[in-house]
């Protein structure tokens, strides 16, 4: 599965197009997460935890944005755009979403 930002694969033409292929997760944090990162905060850094807590919920809503994808017959997935957003105090969701096409 290949995933592209551009509306064209390059070096391969678009037979069809198969609608929207999307995937998305919600990440919490955790208490113990928060104490450390609050540490962090106050001697300055990156907040390593953080980091890699959105790192991984970008990974997943794009694994499940490929599923999706393969699920309608898609080789590939063009004008991929990811989105996140805070839903409750402490969760993030993640949004991976584009359009699924069939490749020649």
């Amino acid at each position: 599965m290949e995933f592209v930002t551009t509306e064209t694969v390059p070096g391969r033409e678009t037979q069809e197009a198969l609608g929207i292929a999307r995937g998305n997760t919600v990440k919490a944090r955790n208490v113990g997460r928060d104490i450390t990162q609050s540490i962090r905060n106050i001697t300055g850094g990156e907040l390593k935890a953080y980091s890699e807590l959105l790192t991984d919920a970008r990974d997943e809503a794009l694994d499940r944005m490929a599923e999706d994808a393969e699920a309608m017959g898609a080789d590939a997935v063009v004008n991929v755009r990811m989105e996140s957003s805070s839903i409750a105090n402490g969760g993030s969701e993640v949004i991976a979403y584009g359009t699924a096409v069939r490749l020649d």
